[in-house]
């Protein structure tokens, strides 16, 4: 019994690991808007719908690492 707990929150925190990565990608995403734009001001409009594209995916995938340590702790 102690050791299925034991392995819930280990499960649950490696999971959780992995929004480490998203917040890593969100912030990549938008250090190379902030580049491209202060490199050419015109292309702002091009570029930043697509930062908005790439902030969204990353953060989804932030989510679903979230998802799966909930299941885990309060599901299995």
């Amino acid at each position: 019994m102690q050791i299925t707990l034991a392995a819930k929150y280990i499960g649950a925190g490696i999971a959780t690991l992995g929004l480490g990565g998203a917040a890593i990608g969100i912030a990549i995403v938008f250090a190379a808007l902030i580049n491209g734009t202060s490199r050419n001001p015109s292309l702002r409009s091009t570029l930043f719908p697509q930062a908005i594209l790439g902030f969204a995916l990353s953060e989804a995938c932030g989510l679903f690492c979230l998802m799966i340590s909930f299941l885990l702790l309060y599901a299995v």
